[in-house]
This record gives structure tokens, C-alpha cells and sequence, in this order.
């Protein structure tokens, strides 16, 4: 492209140049490049359909076209030479198309708006992030699978308030976290049908007297919920992108909470698990430190993804119908986000694949804690102590074994029958943590044939046969 003079897609009615600050902050070119696919993508439709409709020449609808396909050669190698005089991606691709094709090039924008033309051009790379994001979310949820296969009878304490509560198997545990990735990605899906409308046709907020035919361009460029139904909301409507953001700010708060329990479990204070050292780093005074850092900066930037959220929405809240300026705000937050989770992501599938689980001392966790004290509870309340009753003789049995140093296993069935006559042998049976686990057989409970079945349900899910 060459530099000499500015190309505008405005400025016969201005006598004075634009101020330089102004130009700078004006300009979106630092950013907006990105949509630079989508931008000549959705013009090269819009210049078919303006032919079929009989409004430019077939002559020029191709030469508009082939012309495109070069520009995009062009950036794609690195040969555009990319300017803040010419604003926005829309400006430099129009301009170097004119450089190009000549007079043509200034037909393409007939029965079009920037306004309408971003609008097209953010949906359309907000269509392709959710599809990434969902493949990424897929290859999380496999990682996680194979994970929980890998240790499918592992079991661990379960956790609430942070204290050990009932033992759980470490596969169900990581089942939760498909669970949650599973609804994240059901949110992409919603998030893409209601992207999926096409703004062209709006033209700058009220429509355009052209004779268009927006249903076909539609159809062009994969917009399946067909045209927006009103002008003024195709050119100033930024849902899309808030909703796109929601979704990711939940995401990120999952992986944030899964980072978290990969660096509790990762200190010596757990030892259930021990990162493998490609996702670590060291310190630089204390020789013997492995920071489980991948983590921390998976949990980290979780505020950097809700802030774009925060920020977008804020852009949004004061803006009269139709196109503000202040809609230019609206891509960095859409284009940080996208690229924040999905690099999470990228790091927690091979992270999970390489970690090391710790099954023995999981189990030795199990053991202390009293966590069977529950399984006491309802052992005394299946011999019909009523279940108030129970608990407190539980709990007393609780206090016994912490004066005495001892777990529940180790009492005597005599000091057992101090506390409830009706207790007998069999209760040490029931104090295992395996029969405390396999007991759990209620709908999405924590007993092996659950997990065994969830495993196979989410194999069979997630690893569909080629069609």
C-alpha cells in the first residue's frame, strides 16, 4: 500500500485535517486487524449479492472479489503496511483495493455502513471463537476423563469449608469439573445461535433504499438465526459479545477453581498430586522450591477475564440507540478474553495429562480426619436410633477416639456399646472407606458403579465415532 495521501471512507465535509490525538485515539487499527478475514469475507458476499440484485456489474462484483482475495494474500504474508491514518481494518482493506482495482473499488461500500459492516465482521469472529472455545472446552473435559479412568477407584477426602468431610473417589471429583465445562460449553452454543443474525442490510441505523437481499448473504456466511429484524438494534446491539463474555467469565472462575485444588494439592501439606515440572518453576533464592505457577496464573486471570466483562458493559450501559463511537471499545475486551481462556485451556489439557496422582496418600487422608463419622450416623439410625440421636452419638464417638489419639476403626466394640447398645461387630465393616463409598448409590452420588457408569456415559459422549 502505498503512503501517499489518506484514503477516508468519510471527510469531504471536513476543511481541517484531523488532529493528530485525535487521529490516534480515533484509530482502531492496532486491534480491529483481526477481523480481517471476517471483514473481506462478509464485503466479498455483500458485493455478490449487490451483483445478483442487479445493482453493481458482474464485472465489477469479480473484480471486487479477486481483488479481495489479494489483499488478504497480502496480510496473511505480512505485505500490509498498516497505518493509524486509515482508522480501521475496514479503511485499509477498501483502500488497498482501490490501489489495486481501481474505480470499482469504491462501489463495493454501496448500500453499506461501517456501522452495519463491524457489526458483521465482530459476529462473524465471534461465531469462529466459539467454536474454538468449544474445542478447547472438549479437549479439557477428554483430558479430565482419561484422568478420572486412570484412577478410577482412587479415593480421597471430600471437602467442605475446606475441612475433610466424606471420602469420595478422586474420579468423581474430577467428574464434577466435566459437569461444569459441559455447561460452559452449552452457554457457547446459546451464546453462537443468538451471534449468528446478520446486521448487513442496516446500512449506518436505518436501513437502506437499495433492493438488498440480506436472507441469502445470511445464508453466504453461516448467519443460521437469518437478519436482524431491526435496524437500529443490528447496528448498536453488543449483547452478543457481553453474553460471549458472561460465558467466559464463568468458564475462567471453573479452571480458576480447579487451578486452586491443583495448588492445594500439590503442597506437602496435601500431597495428593505433584505437577509435572514443564508446568512448575523454581525460585530464585530457595533452591528447593517447585511452584505450581501454571496454576496460579490459570486462577490469576480470572479477574483479567471478568474485567473485560466489567469493562464491556460499561461501554454499554449509557449508550443511546443507535452506532456511539464508544462501540469501538467493545473488541479489546472480546479479543482478550477469547485469548485468555483459550490459553488456559491450551495449558490444563496437557497439564492434567502429566500430572502425577498420589493415590496412597490420598487414602492415608482418608483415614484420619474421621471421615466415616457420617457412616456411624447412619449405621446407628439404620438400626432405628432416630437419626438426632444418632448424630450425637456419632459425635461422642468422635470426641472419644480424638482424646485417646485413635480413629473410629480403633475404638472397642465394648466402648462402642457404651455409647449405643444396639451397636454390634458389624460396624467396623460399615467404618471402611470403600463401603462408605459404594454406599452412595443416589442419583450422581459417589459410588463406584455411579462413576463407572458416569465414566463410560462421558466417554461415550465426548469421543463420538466418526460419522
Amino acid at each position: 500500500m502505498s503512503d501517499s495521501g489518506d484514503y477516508k471512507l468519510w471527510g469531504g465535509r471536513f476543511a481541517e485535517p484531523t488532529h493528530e490525538l485525535m487521529q490516534r485515539i480515533n484509530a482502531s487499527i492496532n486491534f480491529d486487524r483481526r477481523l480481517y478475514a471476517q471483514d473481506i469475507r462478509a464485503s466479498q458476499a455483500h458485493a455478490a449479492m449487490l451483483g445478483r440484485q442487479g445493482v453493481l456489474s458482474l464485472e465489477d462484483v469479480v473484480l471486487i472479489i479477486q481483488g479481495l482475495d489479494a489483499v488478504k494474500e497480502e496480510i496473511e504474508a505480512g505485505e500490509m503496511a498498516w497505518r493509524t491514518s486509515l482508522e480501521d481494518i475496514h479503511t485499509h482493506v477498501e483502500a488497498r483495493l482501490q490501489e489495486l482495482i481501481g474505480q470499482p473499488a469504491g462501489r463495493l461500500h454501496t448500500a453499506r455502513s461501517r456501522n452495519d459492516q463491524v457489526a458483521t465482521d465482530l459476529r462473524l469472529w465471534v461465531m469462529a471463537a466459539c467454536r474454538d472455545l468449544d474445542q478447547g472446552l472438549l479437549e479439557f473435559q477428554r483430558a479430565l476423563v482419561s484422568l478420572a479412568e486412570a484412577h478410577a477407584l482412587a479415593i480421597m477426602p471430600g471437602y467442605t469449608h475446606l475441612q475433610r468431610a466424606q471420602p469420595v473417589l478422586f474420579s468423581h471429583h474430577l467428574l464434577a469439573y466435566v459437569e461444569m465445562a459441559q455447561r460452559d460449553r452449552d452457554r457457547l452454543a446459546d451464546c453462537y445461535r443468538r451471534t449468528a443474525v446478520l446486521p448487513l442490510g442496516a446500512a449506518a441505523l436505518a436501513g437502506t433504499t437499495y433492493p438488498l437481499d440480506p436472507a441469502t448473504v445470511a445464508l453466504d456466511l453461516g448467519f443460521t438465526g437469518g437478519t436482524c429484524l431491526n435496524s437500529l438494534d443490528a447496528v448498536s446491539d453488543r449483547d452478543f459479545a457481553a453474553e460471549l463474555l458472561f460465558a467466559l467469565t464463568l468458564t475462567q472462575v471453573h479452571l480458576s477453581r480447579l487451578a486452586e485444588e491443583l495448588i492445594l494439592w500439590s503442597t506437602s501439606e496435601f500431597g495428593f498430586v505433584r505437577l509435572a515440572d514443564a508446568f512448575s518453576t523454581g525460585s530464585s533464592i530457595m533452591p528447593q522450591k517447585k511452584n505450581p505457577d501454571a496454576a496460579e496464573l490459570i486462577r490469576g486471570k480470572t479477574g483479567r477475564v471478568l474485567g473485560d466483562l466489567v469493562a464491556l458493559l460499561t461501554v454499554l450501559k449509557g449508550l443511546p440507540l443507535a452506532y456511539n463511537k464508544d462501540l469501538q471499545e467493545d473488541k479489546e475486551p472480546v479479543f482478550d478474553a477469547v485469548d485468555t481462556v483459550l490459553d488456559c485451556l491450551h495449558v490444563l489439557a496437557p497439564m492434567l495429562a502429566s500430572l502425577e496422582v498420589r493415590e496412597q496418600a490420598m487414602a492415608q487422608a482418608v483415614r484420619a480426619g474421621f471421615l466415616n463419622a457420617t457412616e456411624l450416623a447412619d449405621y446407628l439410625a439404620a438400626k432405628g436410633v432416630p437419626f438426632r440421636q444418632a448424630h450425637e452419638i456419632a459425635g461422642r464417638a468422635v470426641l472419644l477416639a480424638e482424646r485417646s489419639g485413635r480413629v473410629l476403626e480403633n475404638l472397642g466394640i465394648e466402648e462402642y456399646k457404651g455409647l449405643s447398645s444396639v451397636i454390634e461387630e458389624d460396624v467396623y465393616q460399615v467404618l471402611e472407606p470403600e463401603h462408605a463409598v459404594n454406599r452412595r448409590l443416589s442419583p450422581g452420588g459417589t459410588a463406584g458403579d455411579n462413576v463407572r457408569a458416569a465414566l463410560k456415559e462421558a466417554r461415550k459422549r465426548l469421543w463420538p465415532p466418526p460419522a
